[in-house]
């Protein structure tokens, strides 16, 4: 079993949802990106999801783009990304870590080399956010022969007819994007949260997990009560952006805040359907 499988093994079994922490590489810089990491991870953090810096990041919310400005202005390249996750591997032999990225940057440095040097780094699974599956062969067979699962996502405006498709493209799990827009920090979590959950479960046994919006312990367990997973990133870039001018607290107030926010995942208190 691989680590991400692993991972949601081990969350079932205590009857809990993983934790999926998002942060971007290298911001504000190398050393202190590592010193978050590890904050995250020794917090109870269950599964990493490390954001590529990208100059064009489309999806992402302000938060997340000041976050890769940063680690571009902080000198942050593909293979300072690359020595970062191997680090981390180095230190957290059985963490999972998922790539939240661009097709832009995976293309232009060649898929097999690209996808073959995440391998070599550490990485499990690659979150191509611009890339449809059905132009996505070419990632899909590099992943599978370096051993990488592949993460899609759905939006609350993804039709019916596409969940197959998704489905099929997936290997790691699907990534439910529970609100229409781009990443960032919300008052409350989507409504129809349970029902978009439940659709996509229909065409898939992989797990399913929530993202977008989610800030709060709160949040995190209205999504534990019905998805696999909840991703948490704006609500912990912050953290960072809220720190700048005290890089060296930046760990500390990390730990604190994903242990607050990793409270959430346990069902034992969340009443059953």
């Amino acid at each position: 079993m691989d680590r991400i499988a692993q991972a949601f093994a081990r969350a079932r079994a205590n009857n809990r949802a993983v934790f999926v922490a998002y942060l971007c590489a290298g911001d504000p810089d190398q050393e202190t990106s590592l010193a978050a990491c590890r904050a995250l991870i020794e917090s109870g953090v269950d599964l990493l999801e490390l954001g590529v810096p990208f100059s064009d990041p489309l999806a992402d919310g302000l938060t997340n783009q000041l976050a890769a400005q940063r680690a571009l202005d902080g000198g942050m390249t593909a293979a300072g990304v690359f020595a970062l996750v191997h680090r981390l591997r180095t230190e957290f032999p059985e963490l999972p870590i998922v790539f939240y990225t661009y097709y832009n940057l995976v293309f232009s440095n060649g898929v097999g080399a690209y996808v073959r040097a995440a391998r070599e780094a550490g990485v499990d699974g690659m979150l191509t956010l611009d890339l449809p599956p059905e132009e996505g062969a070419e990632l899909s067979a590099a992943c599978a022969q370096e051993g990488i699962k592949t993460v899609l996502i759905v939006a609350p405006t993804t039709p019916e007819s596409r969940l197959p498709i998704i489905a099929r493209a997936a290997t790691g799990f699907i990534y439910y994007v529970s609100r229409e827009g781009v990443t960032g920090v919300r008052d409350s979590v989507a409504t129809d949260m349970p029902a978009a959950v439940a659709r996509i479960k229909a065409h898939t046994t992989l797990p399913v997990v929530v993202g977008f919006g989610i800030s709060k312990r709160e949040h995190v367990a209205e999504v534990a009560a019905c998805a696999d997973g909840v991703v948490v990133g704006s609500a912990l870039v912050n953290t960072i952006r809220d720190h700048l001018a005290d890089r060296a607290g930046i760990p500390a107030a990390m730990a604190a805040r994903a242990r607050d926010l990793v409270a959430g995942v346990s069902r034992s208190a969340v009443p059953g359907p």
